[in-house]
């Protein structure tokens, strides 16, 4: 076997080994070995040592493999933390460590605790956000009872990316948890209303939902799933429909309340102890807010109220019976209409006593036929004002009528402004009252072809007692223009009689008239409320005769006693 060369030791391991084998040599020297013992020997040294070097060799061969390994699943670890992490940008450029082995693996551990640092940091993360997603999401399941503490994080994704997406979907999750705890509050702030308005136990409705509402101080642990937003939805309607029922009750039973009452002509003091009903008859929904406005027992004492009345009512009909039956006369009378009092009220007690016909159907029936009377009475008002206008007009022409025959009409005294001032509004009354009667004889034509009935005032057709109006004052007319031709002619043989001969044609006399005396022709005639129409002159008893005589009177003395020259002809003395 060949010998390895021997290597130089460190310094103080060469002193040792060159005394030791110079030690060697001397025993052996002094044994007296052989050289081929000695080259035995020495072998057995090289051989030995070359085992020790071997060793060693392979122990620094190992501890290589052994950096290496470090060093690889160092590098696999930091890659795959940077592949988790998703932090491939940062360490993109990262570069290779350099040096031995061991200032290798030595470079590479602060990365690697760093790398280990921030996947902590990020599980906790995750495990956060995943923890609050999945509480969210048993809150709105309605399973928060049966929630698990332990939440698993994939760490197999820890990337930026993926927990952006996981705080996203905890974002909207909590969005939608607001949303659910708004609808929740204003659904309880609902039902806190209208247990207000109803007088119904508020926590005890609350509490048959769920039991977080128990405790309302806590607003953050209320139940927001979905069975108890229906179950809250479902409690407000049923609430809603029970507001409308009972605000239906009570505006039926104030409408009842008033009806009574005014049938029965209650005492204002006693209502105002329900004003708080009937203030509800034409209330809307939404606007009744009263604190037990809407309470069962304000419905109660209402019920018990209306019963009372009913009793009364029912002992009292007889008597409002007849009152509507006077307040219908009361209309027809009004309006002019027919009406049979004393026979209508008869049958009507005779009707009551017999018990053979329902109360508040004959009281309804009478409601019925004032409604109709008020609508036939509203017919009527337009020609009564015209018929009021047309008896005022024919009362003034008859006072005119008596104001002129009177001498001292003129006389100075107290009034006679007045009776001058009421003359010439009367004259200018009378002088409208040709067309007031046509215009009141078209109205009543109208009204009849519309109604397809007469149109009757005081059991006499209007209609025929503005004909024979119109034909009197025809007569009239027509005697009046008779009695001035008389009063021409009679004036005309007095002046004959007085001087012998007749008024001139071409010289007329002119014939003073009653001073105050209207221009148009005028008439009296009686009013037509019941009343057959007549003149002025059989109104105040004065004969044609007597007021011919009179009038002739007047001429004569207002001729003066020296007149020489006269009108020969006395035809055109008046005109026509």
């Amino acid at each position: 076997m060949s010998r390895l060369p021997f290597q130089s030791p460190p310094c103080a391991a060469v002193t040792t080994c060159g005394s030791l084998l110079q030690e060697l040599q001397d025993l052996w020297d002094e044994i007296g070995e052989t050289d081929l013992e000695r080259d035995k020997m020495i072998l057995q040294l090289e051989q030995e040592c070359l085992s020790v070097y071997r060793r060693k060799v392979d122990q620094a061969r190992k501890h290589k493999a052994d950096l290496h390994q470090i060093l690889a699943e160092g590098e696999a670890e930091v890659s795959n933390f940077i592949s988790t992490l998703g932090e491939r940008e940062s360490f993109f450029r990262l570069e290779k460590p350099k040096g031995t082995l061991k200032e290798q693996v030595a470079a590479i551990k602060p990365l690697l605790v760093d790398l280990r640092q921030k996947r902590e940091e990020r599980i906790r993360d995750f495990m956060d956000v995943q923890f609050q997603i999945v509480h969210i999401c048993a809150e709105i399941a309605g399973t928060i009872d049966q929630e698990s503490s332990v939440t698993q994080v994939d760490e197999r994704d820890l990337t930026l990316k993926r927990l952006a997406e996981l705080k996203s979907q905890l974002n909207e999750l909590q969005n939608d948890k607001n949303m659910r705890l708004q609808k929740v509050n204003a659904l309880i702030k609902s039902i806190h209303e209208l247990s207000i308005l109803m007088s119904v136990d508020f926590n005890k409705t609350l509490s048959e939902v769920h039991p977080s509402f128990a405790d309302m101080a806590d607003s953050h642990s209320k139940s927001i799933s979905n069975d108890t937003l229906a179950r809250l939805a479902g409690i407000v309607h049923a609430l809603n429909q029970e507001k409308n029922q009972r605000l239906q009750k009570l505006q039926d039973l104030g409408s009842t309340l008033i009806e009574l009452w005014n049938l029965m002509d209650t005492p204002v003091d006693e209502q105002k102890r329900f004003d708080h009903v009937t203030c509800l008859i034409s209330a809307l929904t939404d606007t009744v807010l009263g604190q037990g406005t809407l309470a069962l027992n304000v419905i109660e004492q209402v019920e018990l109220e209306v019963d009372k009345l009913n009793i009364l009512k029912a002992s009292k009909m007889k008597e409002l019976i007849l009152k509507k039956q006077r307040e219908l006369e009361e209309i027809y009378r009004n309006v002019h209409m027919d009406v049979e009092g004393d026979s209508e009220q008869k049958m009507l007690i005779n009707l009551i006593d017999s018990g053979r016909v329902d109360l508040s159907e004959l009281l309804a029936g009478m409601d019925g036929q004032i409604s109709k009377a008020k609508e036939q009475a509203l017919s009527r008002k337009d020609i009564l004002e015209k018929v009021e206008k047309w008896t005022l007009a024919c009362e003034e022409e008859s006072w005119l009528d008596d104001y002129e025959r009177d001498q001292n009409r003129y006389s100075a005294g107290r009034g006679v402004h007045k009776n001058l001032k009421r003359a010439e509004k009367a004259r200018i009354l009378i002088g409208k009252l040709p067309s007031l009667v046509e215009n009141l004889i078209a109205k009543v034509k109208a009204w009849e072809k519309d109604k397809g009935v007469p149109f009757m005032y005081d059991k006499v057709r209007l209609f025929e007692t503005l004909e024979e109006y119109t034909l009197l004052r025809q007569q009239k007319e027509e005697d009046k223009k008779r009695s001035r031709k008389r009063l021409q002619e009679q004036f005309a043989a007095e002046q004959e009689a007085l001087f012998g001969t007749k008024p001139s044609p071409m010289r007329q006399v002119p014939v003073k008239k009653p001073l105050g005396q209207s221009s148009n022709v005028n008439m009296a005639a009686g009013t037509p409320t019941g009343r057959r129409i007549s003149t002025p002159s059989s109104r105040h008893g004065i004969s044609s005769s007597s007021k011919e005589k009179k009038d002739t009177a007047k001429v004569s003395a207002a001729i003066p006693v020296n007149y020489v020259a006269l009108p020969k002809d006395s035809s055109a003395i008046f005109s026509p």
